[in-house]
């Protein structure tokens, strides 16, 4: 009678209870931090495995960056890891025995979400190695398959006039580098005399420069801001501070306010090294070619499985949103749309429960997941042998991985752990982490935390999660 007793009063125990896994990190609760949590090793054969720990892993919470993992799922299972993104230059007119163009050259966007000015060389080097001297016409940079995409977020949206950050760059299926512009900053030739600053990505000046950066004397440190603003249709770097005589160059990113119309001067650019004249000009276009274009170059983009690494690596906001847009199969995508594709992959997964993402990147601090149901999802890539491989490479070990802040933790977390980081702090703290472990005995398992400030709480570092949260996943590691 009381053996049964006690299994019933197990059955009605409230869900913290089940938290002794995460003793340390339940310790956030008490100062008004909301947090769901859950730890546990993968089944055998289809039946769920052990739970080591939960903290209310059912409540729904900002995932920020973490919603990137979804993203990876989702595109694997729509692409496969091999899946590359071709860009491509067309043209509707004849090339004559003069190599002459007589129309416009159309670059038509691929959305590939990490085209870059390399890809931009390889494609002008293609195009003169076709034979084209010369464009009668314009480049028409077209982005008919996104873009310009509606900003829904703050930084986005003031990105369009001004910004001091790259993590903000708006949206096209034919951006280049990111939608991001960089110029690289060097020392002057003298003390006193203004640093010199050039594009990073061509001889000729691509992108405006308002350079008011010093050269001072030997070791005097070097420390300057850089903001982008838009005057009168144009992108301007505006540079202030100091740097040393001694110093390297730096190169400094920050966003453009159109992705499209960025790739369109770089890619003039490109072609003018080519020697490829272009005799009208450039404009940007949301038509599609028509059917009676012949590709004249393409580039394709890099597999996959290696865009998903520097998405979830670098935590970049750019490819997961191009990614996102990209797995809609009509036109025009927006990012809400993006977001129900995913969530429409995600309801093909058993047990996983409710979720809304509002994007891939994560940005959008309305997105909602539950711990238990990241883990459902990190469980069912695990399943899939052909998927699985590519997906994990993805995540991060806090021993090599490329964010410095994860180093914490003893040795058995570093080593043990494969994570996804999300970071918010607008408009409340937003600190998520999700990944998986091994034990000692190498049985796989899984974790998610994830931990969303109110208005009465204060501010949210990394070392107050990450820190209590290795210290109870060693332990699980540990005991089993």
């Amino acid at each position: 009678m009381l053996r049964r007793l006690v299994l019933l009063c197990g059955l009605f125990m409230p869900l913290t209870a089940l938290g002794a896994g995460f003793t340390e990190l339940g310790r956030m609760a008490e100062s008004g931090f909301l947090i769901g949590a859950e730890a546990r090793l993968l089944g055998d054969g289809g039946a769920p495995g052990e739970v080591l720990g939960a903290i209310e892993p059912q409540r729904q919470l900002s995932p920020a960056s973490v919603s990137k993992a979804y993203l990876a799922a989702a595109a694997l299972d729509r692409w496969g890891p091999q899946h590359r993104f071709t860009t491509r230059l067309v043209s509707d007119v004849e090339l004559d025995g003069n190599g002459v163009l007589a129309g416009d050259l159309i670059f038509e966007g691929g959305g590939d979400p990490a085209l870059a000015t390399e890809d931009l060389w390889r494609l002008a080097q293609r195009l003169h190695q076709h034979g084209v001297r010369e464009v009668a016409g314009r480049l028409v940079v077209s982005q008919w398959r996104f873009g310009p995409v509606e900003c829904i977020t703050t930084d986005r949206c003031q990105a369009s006039s001004r910004t001091a950050n790259a993590y903000s760059a708006l949206l096209s299926s034919a951006g280049v580098n990111h939608g991001s512009w960089c110029v690289s900053v060097a020392p002057g030739a003298a003390a006193g005399e203004p640093a010199r600053v050039t594009s990073c990505d061509s001889q000729s000046p691509i992108v405006g420069i308002d350079n008011r950066v010093e050269t001072r004397p030997p070791n005097s440190g070097t420390e300057f801001s850089a903001e982008r603003v838009t005057r009168e249709g144009e992108d301007t770097m505006v540079l202030g501070g100091q740097i040393s005589l001694n110093a390297s160059p730096r190169e400094v990113y920050r966003a453009s306010s159109d992705p499209a119309r960025q790739t369109a001067r770089t890619m003039a650019a490109m072609l003018e090294q080519a020697g490829i004249v272009v005799r009208q000009g450039y404009a940007t276009s949301v038509e599609e070619p028509s059917a009676a274009t012949r590709t004249l170059a393409a580039v394709d983009g890099k597999p996959l499985q290696e865009l998903l690494l520097r998405t979830m690596n670098y935590s970049n906001n750019f490819m997961a949103d191009v990614l996102a847009l990209n797995l809609v199969d009509t036109p025009r995508s927006t990012l809400l749309q993006g977001g129900e594709v995913i969530e429409h992959f995600v309801g093909g997964i058993p047990d996983h429960g409710p979720l809304e993402l509002r994007s891939g990147s994560g940005l959008t601090p309305e997105s909602r997941i539950s711990a238990h149901g990241a883990n459902v999802m990190l469980e069912s890539m695990f399943h899939r042998t052909a998927l699985f491989p590519s997906f994990v490479a993805s995540f991060q070990s806090p021993a090599t991985g490329v964010a410095n802040f994860i180093r914490r933790g003893s040795p058995t977390f570093q080593d043990h752990v494969m994570l996804k980081t999300g970071t918010l702090n607008q408009p409340v703290a937003v600190r998520a982490v999700s990944g998986y472990f091994r034990t000692r005995s190498g049985r796989w398992g899984v974790f998610s935390v994830l931990v969303n400030g109110t208005a009465t709480t204060p501010w949210l570092n990394w070392a107050q999660v990450l820190d209590p949260l290795a210290v109870d996943l060693e332990r699980m590691i540990d005991s089993h």
